[in-house]
């Protein structure tokens, strides 16, 4: 009993603590998806509530992240002529998010090289730099990072001091916030109390939020007309994958401060019946907000009932202090998100670039580029497609190392058991010996290695014996091995071949070509077929 009340103070404080943060958090997210400031409060209410009652992380946060409100600002530019069709995207998203959970996906997207999470992350984060660039100094958001940029020059000559202070002190705030009042007053509510009272009190010449409506949002209903629901598809799959492995490296991150395992399957069901709910409410889509989740973990949440106290808070503070929120500056959380998107940037790798291996290097650049300058689903395609380049290369140099071909002196080979030619340095034999793994990464390196040995020799031997794994290409390698050799004349004697080895090379049909009679078990057997193959005369009979 003792530890359950304890439990529940701990989830009490992470609660609210995470709903302080969260609070400037979804606000300044809204705005920068182009929604509004009050759709990222809807969405982290939606997400935050349905993914810790249905998801697999006990003390996750979940609610509007940088990546998702990056992605559904180009959803709202690219790919929607109106908001039925922005939420209809975000319902698809969360129904694909399900999908991906049933089907059992959540594993794998864990797989997902961290060289491209890393230029992925680092370029979001300098998105929301440069897409609040322009807020800072009072002017209007740019669709897009590049349109910022070109945007400044207009930027400095309209130029408002007023807005660049408030901003700037934001800014100031948040980073500058003392250690020791953290732990009561967060840096990102302390930043927006500061930025929002010079905006009242003092500097009223800038643009605020404006009118926000009170109350429960009307439901968003989604326009299902085919039109729609085919140009929605790709954007959906984006809002998608990006808040999969946005929540299951949160995910990561909360097992390794709470020592616990996340259902990542369950997880994504979770995630996806909240942005189902986000977008039914008009709300932001939403992830695992690793910020909120490390401070609720802090605080001692650790379990899911942390996450619905969250959800409530900030539903109560929509419900009665929508009104507040009208004032807020949008210099004000430009600052914060100039802080957030500071935040994001992954500085541990980036900090020790110059020890990086330069495939891993390459593969962070190229994502981190094109996530800035062209679009989030190139970045991650690309990045993914040259993360496996680089990983086939190493692959390559360590499955090759595996490889030995050898030719086998007649009187070493035989030892004494066959009569032989009087050269003593003739090796009719060869052996190809194959150990460990073999994939596509090594197969056309197989190739050019191995070929012209085999055919200097009468029979070659491949000794399968060390063989762990072969996939369907080092397979079909073997057999054009097996083509080549004999074309030249040159008998092949298979030898060891067991378990999977043996169950892909014969479903491939791919040793068609090698007698029943050529197999052997091991060494010996081998060696007895090798002299037969020659011609050999055993010793004792000669």
């Amino acid at each position: 009993m003792q530890q359950r009340l304890g439990s529940l103070k701990g989830d009490l404080f992470g609660g609210i603590t995470a709903a302080v943060v969260s609070l400037p958090v979804a606000l300044a997210f809204g705005e920068a998806s182009g929604l509004g400031a009050l759709s990222g409060i809807y969405g982290a209410i939606a997400v935050g509530f349905f993914a810790a009652v249905f998801g697999g992380t006990k003390s996750q946060i979940s609610g509007p992240t940088g990546p998702m409100a990056i992605a559904m600002a180009a959803v709202v530019t690219l790919h929607a002529d109106n908001l039925a069709a922005a939420f209809t995207i975000v319902i698809m998203a969360g129904l694909l998010q399900v999908l991906l959970g049933l089907v059992g996906i959540g594993r794998f997207i864990a797989f997902t090289p961290y060289s491209v999470i890393s230029g992925f992350m680092s370029g979001i984060g300098i998105i929301i730099i440069l897409l609040q660039t322009l807020p800072f100094m009072g002017t209007p958001v740019a669709e897009g990072p590049v349109a910022s940029i070109r945007g400044w020059a207009d930027g400095i000559t309209d130029f408002n001091a007023s807005a660049f202070a408030i901003a700037a002190v934001t800014l100031a705030v948040g980073i500058l916030w003392p250690g020791r009042l953290r732990r009561y007053i967060p840096p990102t509510l302390a930043a927006l109390v500061a930025g929002t009272m010079m905006g009242v009190l003092w500097l009223t010449d800038v643009p605020v939020i404006g009118n926000v409506p009170t109350g429960l949002p009307a439901p968003q209903l989604p326009d299902l007309s085919l039109g729609i629901l085919a140009q929605a598809v790709t954007p959906a799959l984006t809002l998608a994958m990006l808040g999969s492995i946005d929540s299951l490296l949160t995910a990561l991150i909360a097992d390794s401060m709470t020592r616990t395992q996340h259902s990542a399957n369950r997880e994504l069901v979770g995630q996806g019946i909240g942005n189902v709910a986000a977008g039914f409410l008009g709300g932001l889509p939403g992830a695992g907000a690793t910020m909120g989740t490390v401070i609720n973990i802090r605080a001692g949440g650790r379990t899911p009932v942390a996450g619905v106290i969250c959800a409530g808070i900030l539903l109560a503070l929509v419900l009665g202090l929508a009104k507040y929120v009208e004032v807020i500056p949008h210099a004000c959380l430009a600052g914060i998100l100039l802080k957030v998107g500071w935040d994001i940037i992954d500085w541990r790798f980036l900090t020790r670039i110059m020890r990086v291996q330069r495939e891993h290097l390459a593969v962070m650049v190229i994502t981190l580029l094109l996530t800035v300058f062209i679009d989030l689903v190139t970045a991650v395609a690309v990045g993914l497609i040259a993360a496996g380049m680089a990983t086939s290369r190493r692959f390559e140099r360590l499955q090759m190392d595996n490889v030995v071909s050898v030719p086998i002196l007649d009187e070493v080979f035989f030892r004494g058991d066959y009569k032989l030619e009087a050269d003593d340095h003739s090796a009719h034999v060869g052996m190809v010996i194959l150990r460990g793994v073999f994939t596509v990464a090594s197969s056309h390196k197989l190739i050019s290695t191995i070929s012209k040995d085999i055919t200097e020799h009468d029979v070659v031997i491949f000794d399968f014996s060390d063989t762990a794994y072969m996939d369907d290409s080092a397979s079909l390698v073997v057999e054009e091995l097996i083509d080549t050799a004999i074309a030249e004349n040159t008998q092949c004697v298979v030898m060891g071949l067991f378990d999977q080895p043996a169950i892909t090379l014969r479903a491939l049909n791919a040793l068609q070509q090698i007698p029943e009679d050529h197999f052997a078990d091991d060494i010996d057997g081998a060696r007895e077929i090798a002299g037969r193959l020659l011609g050999l005369n055993p010793t004792d009979t000669a």
